[in-house]
């Protein structure tokens, strides 16, 4: 009785220890201040891009009425943008290019801290007063900008850093806040392939292979013309197949060592396909960002003190880090 007791304990004992380790184990901010700058960088685009629209999309007069986001909100009232208190235009465009310029600087990693979360408040009310307008990749800038936020992306790469060593201030870049964010970034992304996956599996369509066909064959999504491959259906089969069979089972192996490698490739072959073949380069980019968390720190830190030092990389810095699970 007392070795089972015993067993029970070590057993106990030794998923305290992985749960401690998975998540609260300090980690450096390279890869996060990666992600920051290319995260950041979309953000700024993507905003940008409301400049040509912005009266007809966040004005009191636009095409948004208030009513018309009711329709779409269960209970508005907690869906609140800031563009609602503006009382002329004057005060519309000049929120716009605050922030434009609050997102710049923290994709450059200025005041990082306090950009970042002014960063994802703005990211929630642009999308929050242009609802009905928005698409996946509004839902993949907000959950990766929160993220980024709660982190310290902005102690590598960034102004602040640099301002920190001109100062002659050293910086701790490893903590554990950079561990809770890189954790929470690859479990969402997990949910988010699961449940894409399953979704396609209620389709006919995917079932039979022929679902890659219909998205490539739709001029509405079409940038490149792929209707030859129309006569080689068993390539259509293997596409759709592959692609459902890859997001289904993204969740349990993409975290293997083994494994991980092929399914982050698989990540970027698909998402650059969508982005080339059926016009959402956006998207396609900020899936590939997003998935960059299930790359070690180190790896970056080496890629990083190669450019520096225009030496190529050894094989024994970076080249297994790619495929070494967290």
């Amino acid at each position: 009785m007392n070795g089972l007791f015993t067993m029970l304990c070590a057993y106990g004992r030794s998923w305290i220890d992985f749960w401690n380790h998975f998540w609260f184990e300090k980690r450096a901010a390279d890869t996060l201040a990666v992600m920051r700058i290319l995260v950041g960088s979309m953000l700024v685009y993507t905003h940008l891009v409301w400049t040509f629209e912005l009266p007809v999309f966040f004005g009191q007069a636009g095409v948004l009425s208030t009513e018309y986001r009711g329709l779409f909100q269960w209970d508005p009232s907690y869906r609140w943008s800031h563009f609602e208190w503006f009382p002329s235009s004057a005060w519309l465009w000049g929120s716009h290019f605050a922030g434009l310029l609050v997102l710049l600087m923290f994709m450059l990693g200025w005041l990082t801290r306090v950009t970042g979360i002014l960063s994802f408040l703005l990211v929630v009310s642009y999308a929050n007063r242009a609802t009905g307008a928005q698409f996946g990749l509004d839902q993949i800038n907000a959950f990766l900008c929160l993220y980024l936020a709660m982190s310290d992306c902005g102690r590598a790469y960034s102004i602040d850093a640099w301002w920190r060593g001109q100062r002659g201030r050293g910086v701790v870049a490893s903590t554990v806040m950079n561990n809770i964010a890189t954790r929470l970034i690859q479990l969402h992304l997990c949910v988010v392939y699961l449940f894409a996956g399953l979704g396609k599996l209620q389709g006919a369509y995917w079932w039979n292979g022929e679902a890659i066909w219909g998205a490539l064959a739709s001029y509405e999504y079409q940038s490149i013309d792929m209707t030859w491959i129309a006569d080689q259906m068993w390539l259509v089969n293997l596409l759709t197949l592959t692609a459902v069979t890859w997001e289904v089972t993204y969740p349990f192996l993409v975290w293997p060592r083994l494994t991980r490698p092929i399914v982050l490739l698989m990540a970027v072959a698909v998402h650059l396909g969508i982005g080339l073949f059926m016009g959402m380069l956006t998207f396609g980019l900020i899936m590939i960002y997003g998935n960059l968390a299930f790359i070690e720190p180190r790896f970056f830190r080496c890629c990083c003190g190669a450019v520096r030092t225009g030496q190529p990389l050894q094989r024994g810095d970076s080249g297994t880090e790619i495929g070494k699970a967290c």
